[in-house]
């Protein structure tokens, strides 16, 4: 009887060492579990941010081109061609590689790059030649920054309306003339013509509208496209693109608005 309860008592102690040496196991795989398990998160999280730090690091600080506007975005609130309660950005914008300059597409405040070199050293070849042909051009309105045109709009308000100023002058921060780009032109001894439509129709301005595409300049303001470029037309403003663009524009007697496909 005595041996029959010392076996019983063997065999319990057996399976009471067998239990807690299993729950020991389990518990210790647990664990072991668990900190392979945050070992791996943490290797996946390092190795993400590796990834990330490689793709910044080939395309640093990507600044997407804008995309067009088109009428839907437009046709709410506009005010004589801008667009109501839109804010000056931060950064001008460029289509196709283009600075563009317009009544929805407004530049800096602190945008001031001045004359551009080249824009400078082509109309300096065009005014030479158009010497050559006879015409003695002068450019007398180039550059303005964007506090110049602030006075230069607000008084042209107050002479003759918001309405019609918005037709032949830029509000400050849309300007051409802010980036550096463009030139009025007149014909020395013909300044009763400047800022004229009359000047398109001496030979003077009709040489510069024929030829100045030939330099990589552009009438900006062409007749009969105020419903697309937002502005009169104005037969002494000219802008520099470059041959290649202004070459097509002129062909087609299109816009630079059209070109780039944007409102």
């Amino acid at each position: 009887m005595q041996r029959s309860r010392k076996k019983e008592k063997r065999i319990n102690r057996y399976w009471l060492y067998l239990v807690g040496g299993l729950v020991s196991v389990l518990l210790i795989g647990s664990v072991v579990w668990t900190v392979w398990s945050k070992q791996e998160n943490v290797k996946e999280h390092e190795r993400k941010n590796e990834q990330l730090a490689k793709e910044i690091a080939t395309n640093p600080d990507p600044k997407p081109e804008p995309a067009p506007l088109t009428k839907e975005d437009t046709a709410e609130k506009t005010d004589n061609g801008y667009i109501e309660g839109q804010a000056i950005p931060q950064e001008p914008s460029y289509i196709k590689g283009v600075l563009i300059a317009s009544k929805k597409y407004p530049l800096p405040s602190t945008f001031a790059p001045g004359e551009d070199p080249e824009a400078k050293k082509m109309l300096n070849e065009m005014l030479n030649n158009a010497k050559k042909a006879g015409f003695t051009l002068q450019a007398f309105s180039g550059y303005r920054s964007y506090e110049y045109q602030t006075t230069l709009y607000d008084n042209y308000v107050k002479r003759d309306g918001k309405d019609a100023a918005d037709r032949y002058s830029a509000r400050p921060g849309y300007s051409e003339h802010q980036t550096g780009l463009v030139y009025d032109i007149g014909e020395v001894g013909r300044e009763d013509v400047w800022l004229t439509e009359a000047f398109g129709e001496t030979p003077a301005g009709q040489w510069l509208r024929d030829h100045a595409h030939e330099y990589g300049f552009i009438m900006r303001y062409p007749k009969g496209k105020e419903d697309v470029t937002g502005y009169m037309y104005e037969s002494w403003h000219f802008r520099y693109v470059g041959t290649t663009i202004a070459s097509e524009i002129f062909t087609k007697q299109s816009t630079l608005e059209e070109y780039l496909g944007i409102e």
